[in-house]
């Protein structure tokens, strides 16, 4: 059952139990996935549905999963991705079109999408394109790079245009699923029978730890909070379940106020709308625009102005859930609605039983963090919004991390009352969020304004007192200091701007909301034709759809943590060191063993085998042993019979611990110290020292690369299985590289590999961050189910697996650059410093990758460069798509654009100039012919129309002060294969079954790169059968042995290379039996082959190239071949916050002949994507102490659909080939992601042309990622240089200067 109704009186022990657990456990429902567990991703969207006996209407709305709560649905029906559609029985329209697009890579993310947009549906049919836009804000992807989702679901639109490009290359004339709203599930009978008969009661349900009580009536809500004042009353959760869930917070009581309908009314009077303090966030929303439009324009400032902040508060999810009141009585300091309520004249009712009180929402209501003049027994009843007066302004202006879906980094509310008839201000308001530990109210400023004209002169002096009022101190919360004092000016400035354009209109028409321009929407056209000639049966080169795409989207696609719980199962929590460097003196267990549920705590002393793994030939300890080096490092583990209490019982270990000095956490520090994993690396080309002598110009310069989370949408999971006979061990791990695990279980058992099978179905995002820590946590996980002698489950919580897993490097790259004054490069001394963390893992590979790419596309005769991992006392980072290339490239990217920007010529021109032109030698001596490099930067400059579109940029700069665009195009030469050529070989193992049917197992493992589709057409080629007969259960190393990780962009090379030779091997065996019976069908070949004793079974191999890199010669062949692709983009920048858009991008990448064009097109987009979020967006803070601060979604910013360029084109070089690869291919799923790279420079064009108005020139300093607060300081506006700068020198920063 997957529609299904609730009955409080069937859950009545599950206080704390969620929804997702319920559909989860309870259910067996698993399409609802964790995927953060905060509300902050949309993976585990449901729709609930809710009768109104009084209305007799049906609410369909949207949630999160993991945050509501089970008491909190009573008469609820909750319908989840099953319910809706089926590949077992029938397809919804909606999971359909997904699939169809291409909008499904590894899937994890797809069923929360599907009901995001399904539940819109249900309440809007034909919904316009921008009510698709808005209803995906709350769901994140990490593979696709949203395009193609959009494309799917665009077909729904009221207007859509004739051409789908998504479709076009899919299904050819095949028709869509009609939506037919009339076939929809139906709202359970019973549930309409229960709210209109049943006598309504109080609801109480009793825990271990917490007692939830839902009365219903406010005389009872009152009543029950005079008898517990510390009770908090909970509506949506969105507040009260983070803190229980992440902070663990714990309430005896806790009071529901969902069931008292007084906390719902909806008022309006001719002064204004009063709103009960219950009504959810997107209730407000829909009574703001009814009064909107229903009043005069005067009277809806106040109104619009919430309207506008209310557009950007969250997710869809959420907003269906959070209420009013409980946004302000939770008074968090940046709260997007505080700081308009209280600019907009707007006051609370508050109530007890000693009776009501009506509070101005102002200055003196809130009096902290999280702090109000709410007393400990009174409630928020209800909040009243005034109409605006004549002659009044009210505007709200915020800035986030990201466009939607963040909490604010500053906001504000704005309002002022002028003279009737004049520009004379009589009254005016001004309040901030985000500058202090509450809402912030500028007094002072407001004096300097009230009785004077509205002119610069009045706000010249308001900008001064406001410099002077509203401060924060180096160390401040959350840090960037300077930026949110500047962006407090910004803002204001901006609402001069904003006055003065309403001074002039003799008319505003009313707006309902203020949304995005309509903009062309994201397309993709590329070109897939296959050779004529081909069988209409031969897959190869079609874009055939992502094998798995209709069990993504369905739900049926199963995961680690999908597999049935077993009986006995029991489930895994480690304790992580608090400390970054110091001596374990103690570990305390006794209380964690006393608590309910617990079975074991086990130490680094407990593992029988090996109490390391080795990494590049260093060990690294899978629990400390002594001393940790690191916070987050795993100190020891809990076992217990429930998730719950294996969390509870980790919490409760007691780790005692003696500090060591000499902590570090920057390479600085690490350089200063020497401080280094070894062996350091260095190449040179040439006589460097001469060219410099030479040159006519030398420039050093130097750009930070912050790290990057890998944010897989599914968490570190594994299951081992203790098989009970011969020490053997069964492990389900969400794993790259299968065989490592094998390895290390077997090794930390002190067993053999041969007892241990790693089994992999899917994998929901890996990214290379689920190679060498899932090893270790799998190692962990085995040793619990080996002293259990029962099943053990792992699955870490996102906070933990970003404390855990690592990042991609940070990297400090140093360099010294010679050039003649016509652009040649002649001289390049580059220096690399990788910030490692606290043990080796692969960063060595990483920094010898980091010097094997550092030319990029360029010919530098004389260059010598050196690199180091530098070891300190952060979580070890690890590989990461793309392996140090994204940070060598971005280095002399940087370099380069230097060279232009010293010399005054367009970026392109030098990088043009540099191009190897002819067949080269690389600085590591391997040959190639650059020809399709050098066709991709011609074709990307020609689809781009760069030279136009350069002078509307110079011609929009010298039009506009506050707004600047700027274009770049960059280039990529990306090797593809390992340097380690074991690396590089591959098995398979193919069967055919008696009734023809194929079963294929290879070595690679499915994570959304497409790598079993493409396994899929390999063998429909070579065994000349449809697809449909070909099937790939999992990845498992009891099937193929030996296997080499999925990484390296070379899975389908090297995979697909093994599979055809076992495929061409059968083929073979058959070929007999097709010349007695050529006429005869697949069938009836394979069934006479096996009366004749044929075998049917076949392994296949590949060797592999032999790659190798010799660092003493400093020359080798590290790479196969070389992907080559170019890139353009074009950036608007609002120079007064930072933020930016981008307004197009045209990409053009060279891999060969496609195998499968619409997989390798959403490799391509989402690493694009991925590239744009690394160097524009996402950043690591941690703690002055080494504690990591970002550690889910609601503090570390990813991509979002509001970040899709606004058109993005994508275009497949044709006439390329490839030798070295099958089908004569290339691997695609690396490279692009350094192509984001081409927003940052565009970006730091924008800010270019900002300064040159500032009367700034020549380079500057920009470091990645170039988020707004770095573009905004950068631009060095007049609002910027007037913050003092902060004393840095006796104050500890808030957060570590990384790398």
């Amino acid at each position: 059952m997957s529609c299904f109704p609730v009955r409080l009186q069937e859950v009545r022990q599950a206080v704390s139990v969620c929804l997702r657990s319920l559909t989860v456990w309870a259910v067996r429902l698993t399409g609802s996935k964790y995927g953060c567990g905060g509300g902050g991703c949309g993976a585990c969207t449901v729709m609930l549905s809710r009768y109104d006996p009084q209305t007799k209407h049906i609410h369909h709305f949207s949630v999160n999963a993991c945050l509501m709560p089970v008491c909190q649905l009573h008469g609820a029906a909750v319908t989840t991705v099953e319910g809706i559609g089926s590949t077992k029985t029938r397809l919804h329209p909606v999971q359909e079109r997904i699939a169809k697009a291409h909008g499904s890579q590894c899937g994890f993310c797809t069923p929360g999408m599907v009901m995001s947009i399904y539940t819109l549906l249900r309440n809007k049919p034909q919904p316009t394109m921008e009510e698709i836009r808005e209803t995906l804000g709350g769901n994140l992807c990490r593979c696709t790079g949203y395009r193609p989702i959009i494309e799917g679901y665009r077909t729904f639109c009221e207007v859509i245009s004739s051409f789908i490009s998504g479709f076009h290359h899919t299904s050819g004339k095949e028709k869509l699923l009609p939506l037919d709203p009339t076939q929809e599930l139906i709202f359970p009978p019973e549930l309409i029978r229960m709210a209109e008969s049943e006598e309504r009661a109080t609801q109480t349900f009793r825990g271990e730890r917490m007692t939830w009580i839902s009365p219903i009536s406010l005389d009872e809500l009152l009543q029950l909070k005079s008898q517990h004042p510390q009770a908090p009353v909970v509506m949506g959760n969105t507040n009260l379940g983070l803190d229980i869930k992440f902070k663990g917070v714990i309430h005896p009581i806790i009071i529901s106020g969902f069931r008292v309908r007084e906390l719902f009314e909806v008022t309006e009077k001719p002064e204004g709308v009063c709103i009960g303090a219950g009504s959810s966030l997107s209730t407000v929303r829909s009574v703001l625009e009814k009064c909107v439009c229903s009043l005069p324009a005067e009277h809806t400032q106040t109104l619009a102005a919430l309207l506008e902040q209310l557009s950007h508060v969250a997710g869809e999810q959420i907003r269906n859930v959070a209420t009013l009141g409980g946004n302000i009585a939770s008074a968090y300091p940046n709260s997007d609605l505080n700081p308009v309520l209280a600019a907009g004249r707007c006051s609370v009712v508050l109530q007890s039983r000693e009776g009501k009180r009506e509070v101005p929402l102002d200055k003196d209501f809130f009096v902290g963090f999280g702090k109000t003049v709410l007393k400990p027994d009174e409630i928020v009843l209800s909040v009243f919004i005034p109409v605006s007066r004549k002659g009044e302004v009210v505007r709200a202006f915020r800035h986030a991390p990201r466009k939607e879906n963040a909490l604010a980094t500053v906001n504000a509310g704005l309002r002022v009352w002028f003279e009737e008839g004049s520009n004379v201000v009589k009254e005016m308001s001004v309040y901030y969020g985000g500058v202090g530990p509450c809402t912030v109210s500028a007094e002072r400023t407001v004096q300097q304004v009230i009785g004077r004209p509205w002119n610069e002169a009045t706000l010249s002096d308001a900008y001064r007192a406001l410099v002077d009022e509203v401060t924060l101190g180096a160390s401040a919360p959350g840090g960037k200091v300077m930026f949110r004092r500047s962006l407090t000016l910004s803002l204001l400035f901006r609402f001069y701007l904003h006055v003065l354009q309403h001074l002039k209109d003799t008319v505003r028409p009313p707006s309902t909301s203020t949304t995005h321009t309509n903009t062309p929407p994201p397309r993709q056209c590329y070109c897939s034709d296959v050779p004529s000639g081909q069988s209409e049966q031969d897959p190869v080169g079609r874009a055939v759809q992502h094998q798995a795409a209709l069990s993504h989207a369905t739900g049926e696609a199963v995961y680690c943590d999908d597999f049935p719980r077993t009986q006995g199962e029991l489930f895994l929590s480690v304790v992580t060191s608090a400390r970054a460097h110091a001596r374990i003196t103690h570990i305390d267990v006794s209380r964690a063993l006393s608590m309910p549920g617990v079975v074991d705590v086990f130490t680094a002393d407990d593992i029988p085998g090996k109490k390391f793994r080795s990494f590049t030939g260093i060990d690294e300890e899978i629990l400390a042993q002594g001393e940790v080096t690191c916070v987050g490092q795993m100190v020891c583990a809990v076992v217990a019979d429930t998730k719950p209490h294996a969390k509870l019982a980790s919490a409760a270990v007691k780790v005692h611990y003696e500090d060591l000095p000499d902590r570090i956490f920057t390479v600085e520090v690490a350089v200063e110290k020497r401080s280094f994993f070894l062996p350091q690396r260095e190449i040179q080309r040439g006589d460097v020292t001469k060219a410099f002598q030479e040159a006519d110009h030398v420039y050093e310069g130097e750009i930070r690369l912050g790290g990057q989370e890998h944010f897989y949408m599914e968490t570190q999971s594994m299951l081992v299985i203790p098989l009970g006979e011969e020490k053997e061990m069964k492990v389900y791990a969400s794993t790259q590289h299968p065989t490592m695990v094998q390895e290390a279980v077997a090794e930390t058992l002190g067993i053999p590999s041969s007892r241990v099978s790693c089994h992999v179905k899917r994998i929901g995002g890996a990214f290379g961050g689920k190679v060498t820590k899932t090893s270790i946590l799998a190692s962990i996980t085995a040793l619990a189910a080996w002293r259990s002698e029962r099943p053990v489950r792992c699955v870490l919580d996102r906070g933990e697996d970003m404390l855990i897993t690592g990042a991609r490097h940070p990297v400090l790259g140093k360099y010294k650059v010679g050039f003649m004054s016509d652009g040649r490069i002649t001289a390049a001394d580059v220096r690399y410093y990788a910030n490692a963390g606290h043990t080796p893992d692969e960063s060595v590979l990483v920094i010898e990758k980091i010097l094997l790419h550092m030319d990029n596309a360029y010919n530098i005769l004389n260059l010598c460069s050196q690199s180091a991992a530098c070891k300190t006392n952060l979580p070890s980072n690890t590989a990461f798509r793309g392996f140090g290339v994204p940070q060598t490239l971005m280095v002399i990217e940087n370099m380069v654009n230097d060279v232009a920007m010293v010399l005054g010529r367009p970026a392109e021109e030098i990088r043009e100039k540099n191009m190897y032109k002819e067949t080269s030698l690389t600085h590591y001596k391997m040959e190639f012919d650059p020809e399709n490099l050098l066709r991709c930067w011609e074709e990307c400059k020609e689809r781009s129309e760069l030279d136009r579109r350069r002078l509307d940029v110079a011609r929009f700069n010298q039009q506009n002060r506050w707004k600047k665009r700027g274009i770049a195009v960059i280039p990529i030469k990306y090797g593809i294969g390992f340097a380690e050529g074991f690396l590089n070989q591959a098995a398979a193992l193919v069967h055919i079954y008696k009734d023809g049917s194929v079963l294929v197992s290879h070595g690679g493992t499915e994570m959304g790169q497409g790598i079993h589709t493409k396994v899929q057409q390999v063998a429909s080629r070579e065994l000349d059968v449809p697809l449909s007969m070909i099937h790939i259960s999992e990845t498992s190393t009891s099937s193929v042995p030996n296997t080499c990780p999925s990484a390296a962009s070379f899975g389908t090379d090297a995979n697909g290379m093994a599979v055809k030779d076992a495929c061409q091997t059968l083929y073979k065996r058959l070929e007999p039996i097709r010349k007695q019976d050529p006429n005869g069908t697949w069938q009836s070949w394979v069934a006479k082959a096996f009366l004749e004793r044929i075998s049917l079974s076949a392994t296949g191999f590949y060797r592999g190239h032999d790659l190798y890199m010799d660092w003493v010669k400093q020359e080798g062949r590290p790479y196969a071949y070389f992907t080559y692709a170019a890139c353009c983009s074009e950036v608007e920048l609002d120079c007064l916050t930072g933020e930016y858009r981008t307004v197009r991008t045209d990409l053009v990448a060279d891999i060969g002949q496609s195998i499968n064009p619409s997989i390798d097109i959403g490799q391509i987009e989402g690493a694009f994507m991925q590239g744009l979020g690394l160097y524009t967006m996402e950043e690591l803070k941690f703690s002055p102490s080494g504690v990591l601060y970002t550690r889910g979604p609601g503090q570390y910013k990813i991509p979002a659909v509001c970040d899709v360029p606004l058109q993005f084109n994508v275009y497949l070089l044709s006439g390329s080939h490839n030798p070295h690869a099958i089908y004569s291919s290339k691997g695609i799923g690396e490279p692009t992601l350094f192509l984001g790279s081409s927003v940052f420079f565009a970006l730091k064009e924008a800010v270019a042309a900002a300064r040159s108005d500032a009367g700034l020139s020549g380079p500057f300093t920009l470091h990645s990622p170039a988020t707004p607060e770095r573009a905004c300081v950068a631009c060095s506006t007049c609002f910027t240089q007037m913050i003092p700068q902060a004393e840095t020198e006796t104050t500890q920063p808030w957060a570590l200067e990384l790398p």
